[in-house]
């Protein structure tokens, strides 16, 4: 009799399959705890019953051995039936997930929009190019000649410093930089085309600045030259006048200061009457009335003769502008870091 619960064992594993089985096996965990606690190598029950051959009479080893040999192949196919329905279900499971339900209404695509950058100098190109200017573009990596000493620059100058200047190479015959402003590419204009000339040079330049809310060690500029017979000062300022006019409103009105750029002679600084107080003081003018917009000036003769113009025949004036100084401007925003932030909550209200 002490032989009997030996000899029940392959009942009782059997037993406690189909009992696991009955319940029900929903899950991939459950399907893993269930095959490891009967087939398992180490723990599993099935493997527990070949180990106990070894205490056996040697009469029953062969009856014991077959019994357990059937109910080891019931188990597998069971458990392989189980992965099968379970991989059925999973995928099944994943298509109604993946699946769609034509029946529900459709959702709207959100359409895009142009970064305000973008429009601001789309807006400035726009104008320009209504009133007949040519739009230019030119490498951002310039070399030292292009970038300062063809406009004049003296070699002692301020914004040579390597403090203020983003250098590449510094052992070249003219060493490369990153360009501090898009006038490089009106030399390279006047040297391939010739008078007359009447173009504007949108771009990326490079500052050593560091980032606050009015700073970026990158930004965007709009530049302008007019090279031709007979152009003076009154041509700039009417120039001037009207871009600002359409830029900010037909009656806005311009100021023009006297001050020093090397590469332009005489220069100007531009100031607008505030469009938002219209000259009574807010804290956009810093209660001055007027707004700082941008520089100007008539092209130095020694620039328009070192580019093989006679400075007798010919003349000319640039100015320049930035674009995110009118984009903060136009749109009332308080800090330059916005517009690069990519932050979707500011970038979908323009």
């Amino acid at each position: 009799m002490a032989e009997r619960p030996l000899d029940d064992a392959v009942e009782r594993v059997l037993a406690a399959f189909r009992e696991e089985v009955g319940r029900g096996v929903s899950s991939r965990s459950e399907f893993e705890r269930v095959k490891g606690r009967f087939l398992g190598r180490e723990k599993g029950l099935v493997p527990a019953l070949f180990v106990q051959l070894k205490s056996l009479p040697p009469q029953k080893r062969a009856s014991f051995g077959a019994r357990a040999n059937a109910a080891k192949v019931e188990i597998e196919n069971a458990v392989a039936d189980l992965a099968s329905d379970l991989e059925r279900a999973e995928a099944d499971s994943r298509d109604r997930a993946a699946g769609v339900d034509v029946t529900l209404p459709g959702r709207r695509a959100r359409p895009g929009g142009l970064h305000p950058l973008t429009l601001v100098r789309r807006r400035i190109e726009d104008i320009f190019l209504r009133m007949g200017y040519s739009i230019a573009d030119g490498p951002e990596v310039e070399s030292d000649f292009h970038n300062f000493e063809a406009l004049n620059f003296p070699p002692e100058h301020p914004a040579r410093d390597t403090q203020d200047t983003l250098l590449l190479d510094r052992k070249a015959r003219s060493p490369l930089l990153l360009r501090t402003h898009t006038s490089p590419v009106q030399i390279r204009e006047m040297r391939r085309h010739g008078a007359p000339l009447r173009i504007i040079v949108p771009g990326r330049v490079y500052r050593r600045d560091e980032v606050d809310a009015t700073h970026s060690p990158v930004f965007h500029q709009v530049e302008g030259l007019v090279v031709d017979r007979g152009i003076s000062m009154a041509d700039l300022k009417g120039t001037v006048t009207t871009f600002l006019g359409e830029l900010f409103g037909r009656d806005t009105h311009a100021r023009f200061i006297p001050t020093f750029f090397p590469f332009v002679e005489p220069g100007m600084q531009v100031n607008i009457d505030c469009f938002i107080c219209r000259g009574v003081g807010c804290r956009t003018c810093h209660r001055s009335g007027w707004i700082e917009i941008l520089g100007a000036g008539m092209v130095h003769p020694e620039i328009l003769a070192a580019q093989g113009y006679d400075p007798e025949r010919y003349t000319g004036f640039a100015f320049g502008v930035g674009v995110e100084r009118i984009a903060l401007l136009r749109y009332g925003v308080d800090d330059i870091r916005h517009f690069y932030a990519n932050d979707l909550r500011f970038l979908r209200q323009f």
